[in-house]
């Protein structure tokens, strides 16, 4: 038998430079990754610092509901 993910969840992480007005912008919009995390060791907003290919650098990615 398979083993079952129960306690992981699956959040969505956005870019924190969808608020900044840059000069230096590839593209317009907001970025944002998939991933999953475990509820019960986590149970603050993950924060994970990633690639934004609309501001052309790494910036912190936070949770959104």
């Amino acid at each position: 038998m398979a083993k079952t993910k129960g306690t992981r969840i699956i959040i969505t992480l956005e870019c924190s430079c969808r608020n900044k007005k840059l000069n230096n912008v590839r593209k317009q919009g907001i970025f944002r990754y998939t991933t999953s995390k475990n509820r019960r060791n986590t149970p603050n907003r993950l924060q994970i610092k990633k690639f934004c290919p609309n501001c052309n650098k790494h910036e912190n990615f936070k949770e959104i509901k």
